[in-house]
């Protein structure tokens, strides 16, 4: 399976990292001949304004946004939860997403990068003790459509969900030595 990473802007070489420890063939995109080449899509944290920008640029918003729209695996984590949601709850201004996931998120729900954290989650579909997780100007879910299954949940509010082929994580999971996140898309989304 040959698994691309959105390489505009972000964490994308850690998400590669991961993904390889996985098993997966990794490659960047950065192109529509790359994004067609692809067989699922990792898009990494990052800066969702400015990844919504640059993928307007690079004339791949409404490329991946149909592939999407037709059935591509897409993992997205903190700021790529931004871009696969539906909505967004106050925008910058003209950012958009890819869509997907028929969610709601607010940017930087738990508050600045002075706020940033970790914590011992539950999620579904993982097996062996709690996973780490990385929060850094995280996004959470504030708003669930009906077809949307959470994952794991903070504080009440959903931070990892899944809808169809499509996962989303508030959280940096490429940022922690456990794959077990990477490997759940790779065999739970990817290969079903």
């Amino acid at each position: 399976m040959n698994v691309g990473v959105l390489a505009l802007q972000g964490d994308f070489r850690e998400h590669l990292a991961a993904l390889a420890e996985c098993g997966a063939k990794a490659f960047t995109v950065k192109s529509l001949a790359e994004l067609n080449s692809i067989d699922a899509l990792v898009i990494p944290g990052g800066e969702s304004t400015t990844m919504s920008k640059l993928a307007s640029a690079f004339e791949l918003m409404e490329p991946i946004k149909n592939r999407i729209k037709n059935g591509l695996p897409v993992y997205g984590s903190c700021a790529g939860m931004i871009m696969l949601s539906k909505l967004i709850k106050d925008p910058a201004s003209n950012q958009q997403t890819f869509g997907g996931i028929d969610i709601e998120v607010e940017r930087n729900a738990f508050g600045r990068q002075v706020d940033s954290f970790e914590a011992d989650l539950d999620f579904k579909g993982l097996t062996g003790p709690k996973f780490r997780a990385v929060f850094i100007r995280a996004p959470w879910v504030s708003k669930l459509g009906p077809g949307v299954e959470v994952l794991s949940e903070i504080d009440g509010h959903a931070v990892a969900v899944r809808q169809g082929k499509l996962l989303a994580t508030a959280f940096h999971p490429e940022l922690t030595s456990d794959n077990r996140i990477h490997r759940y898309f790779i065999e739970e989304i990817c290969n079903k």
